[in-house]
C-alpha cells in the first residue's frame, strides 16, 4: 500500500522525462498525483483504526510504514501536489511557464516539484533513522534548482546558496546525532529506538547533546527567529509553485521531525528544554508579527506569518499537553492549507504586474473584486477566525500551553491580535483609494481555471473548522498517545 505513493512518483517523473508536448506534461502529471491522493484515501479506508495506535501497513522488512499522525502529513502532500502542478502551468494566449515558454520549462518544473513531493512523503513513512536523514536531507536538492533556475529576481543565486548552506549546517548536526544513537544501539529502526528510550536517557549529558543537535536542524527547517533568514531570501526569489511547496510542506518536515524524534526519544532532555523552547516560541511568535508589520514585499510578510504560526505549532507540541499536541498537529495541517492558498493569490497578481510590492498596488477591489474577495476570506483563515480550520488549531495549541503555564498562553495569545493586524494593513494597502500610475493598466480578474485551484483549499479550510472531528478521529488521536 505504502510503497505504491512512492513508486507513482517515481513513474511520472520518468512519463514526464520522454514526453514533449507541453498538455501531455501537465495532463500526466496531475493524473499520476490524483492516483497519489486517491491512493492516500484507500489507505485511509483501510487503516485499522481498533490498532491506531500502532505503526500500520509495514513494508521492505519494516522500513516503511504509517501511523496516524504521519498519515494525515501523507494526505497534505498527496493533496496539495495536484494544486501545485496546477499552479505551474498557465493557458492564456498560449504556453506561458514559470521560468520560461517551452515545454522544456514545463518538464524540468514538474519533475523538480514532483521529486520534492516525493521525498516528503518518505520523510513521513520511514521507519530507519538513516533512511529519514537521506529523506529529509533531499527534498534540498530540488528546491535548491528550483530557486537557482526559475526565481524571479536577480537575487535568486544568493537565495538559493542561503538556502543551501542553512539547511546543510542543520543536517551535519542531525547526521552526527543519528550515528551517535545508532551507534549507542546497534540499530537504526525508529520503533527498536522508540522502546529503547530509556537506555538512551542514561546519560543525562549525552543526551542533552543529542538533543541539541536534532533541535538546531529542525528549528532550521522550521525555522524559529534566528535561523528565519534562508526563508524570507528563498520566498522572495522563489517561483510560486516553489513557494507554496516549501511553505505547506517542506516547513512540516521540521515540526515533524520533533514530534516524532526528539519528543519521544529524548523525554529526559525535552523536560530540560522545555522552558527554553517555549520561550524561543514566544520570540518567533512576537517577532515575526511586528516584523512583518514593516514589510512592503507581499511575499515576506506571509514567510513572516509562517515563522509565526510554526511557532505556535511548536508551542503546543512542547506544551506537555495532549490537547496542545494534538492542536499543534491540527494547526500543521491548517497552515498547509492557508499558506498555500496565500501564496497562490500572491503568485495570481504577480503574474498581471510582476510586482510583490504592497506601495505598488491600489484599490484591487474596484477591477478585481473576487480576487480581493478570495484574499479577504483566506487573510481571515490566516487570522484564525472561528469556522476556520486555523481556529480550532491555535486554541488548542494555546490551550495546551494555557495548562502547562498561564503566563507563557497569555504572552503567546497577543498573535491574536497581532497576526490580523499586518493580514488587514495588506489587505486594505492594496485593496482600497484610487489606482495609483505604476497600474495603468486593468486586467482580467481571477479567472475560472485560478479558482479552480482555490476551491480545494477553500473548502478544507472551512470544513475542518466547522467539522474538526474529520480529523480528530479514531486515527490519529490513538497515535498521539505514543509520544
Amino acid at each position: 500500500m505504502l510503497s505504491v505513493l512512492l513508486v507513482l512518483p517515481v513513474l511520472s517523473m520518468l512519463t514526464i522525462y520522454f514526453l514533449r508536448d507541453s498538455r501531455t506534461i501537465l495532463l500526466v502529471a496531475l493524473v499520476y498525483s490524483i492516483l497519489s491522493l486517491l491512493q492516500t484515501y484507500h489507505i485511509m479506508l483501510l487503516f485499522d483504526t481498533e490498532n491506531a495506535s500502532l505503526f500500520q501497513f509495514q513494508e521492505i522488512s519494516g522500513l516503511i510504514a504509517i501511523d496516524g499522525i504521519s498519515l494525515w502529513l501523507v494526505w497534505l502532500v498527496n493533496m496539495l501536489m495536484p494544486i501545485v502542478i496546477l499552479s505551474v502551468y498557465k493557458s492564456v494566449a498560449g504556453v506561458n511557464v514559470i521560468g520560461g515558454e517551452s515545454s522544456l520549462a514545463l518538464k524540468q518544473i514538474l519533475i523538480l516539484l514532483i521529486f520534492i513531493g516525493f521525498w516528503s512523503i518518505a520523510v513521513f513513512v520511514v521507519q530507519n533513522i538513516l533512511l529519514f536523514y537521506i529523506s529529509f536531507e533531499g527534498a534540498l536538492v530540488p528546491m535548491y534548482f528550483l530557486i537557482i533556475h526559475y526565481g524571479s529576481r536577480n537575487r535568486k543565486v544568493h537565495a538559493s546558496y542561503m538556502f543551501f548552506i542553512y539547511t546543510l549546517a542543520g543536517s551535519l548536526c542531525l547526521l552526527l546525532a543519528l550515528l551517535g544513537l545508532y551507534i549507542e544501539n546497534g540499530t537504526g529502526d525508529y520503533q527498536i529506538l522508540l522502546m529503547n528510550r530509556n537506555s538512551i536517557s542514561d546519560v543525562t549529558s549525552y543526551e542533552h547533546i543529542l538533543w541539541i543537535a536534532f533541535f538546531i536542524c529542525f528549528s532550521i527547517k522550521l525555522p524559529i527567529v534566528g535561523f528565519h533568514g534562508w526563508l524570507l531570501a528563498a520566498h522572495v526569489e522563489a517561483p510560486t509553485s516553489a513557494s507554496v511547496i516549501l511553505a505547506a510542506i517542506l516547513l512540516k518536515m521540521g515540526s515533524y521531525g520533533l514530534l516524532r524524534y526528539s519528543i519521544p526519544l529524548f523525554p529526559y532532555a525535552t523536560e530540560y528544554f522545555r522552558p527554553f523552547v517555549l520561550v524561543i516560541c514566544i520570540l518567533s511568535i512576537l517577532y515575526s508579527s511586528i516584523a512583518a508589520l514593516s514589510q512592503s514585499d507581499m511575499k515576506i510578510v506571509i514567510a513572516y506569518s509562517s515563522i509565526g504560526h510554526m511557532g505556535t505549532a511548536t508551542l503546543g507540541l512542547f506544551s506537555n499537553d495532549y490537547l496542545g499536541i494534538q492542536g499543534s498537529i491540527y494547526f500543521l495541517i491548517s497552515h498547509g492549507l492557508i499558506s498555500a492558498a496565500l501564496f497562490l493569490l500572491v503568485g495570481v497578481i504577480y503574474d498581471r504586474y510582476h510586482s510583490r510590492n504592497i506601495l505598488y498596488y491600489r484599490g484591487l477591489v474596484q477591477a478585481y473584486p473576487i480576487y480581493v474577495l478570495l484574499l479577504l476570506i483566506f487573510s481571515m483563515a490566516n487570522s484564525a477566525i472561528p469556522m476556520s480550520s486555523g481556529f480550532v488549531g491555535e486554541f488548542l495549541a494555546l490551550l495546551g500551553a494555557f495548562n502547562y503555564n498561564p503566563f507563557v498562553a497569555i504572552i503567546a495569545s497577543l498573535s491574536i491580535v497581532l497576526v490580523p493586524s499586518f493580514m488587514l494593513k495588506l489587505l486594505h494597502s492594496i485593496s482600497y483609494g484610487e489606482f495609483t500610475r505604476y497600474m495603468p493598466t486593468v486586467t482580467s480578474d481571477i479567472t475560472y481555471k485560478e479558482i479552480m485551484l482555490f476551491l480545494p483549499l477553500f473548502f478544507f479550510t472551512f470544513f475542518l473548522g466547522i467539522y474538526p472531528q474529520f480529523l480528530f478521529n479514531d486515527i490519529l488521536e490513538p497515535s498521539i498517545f505514543l509520544l
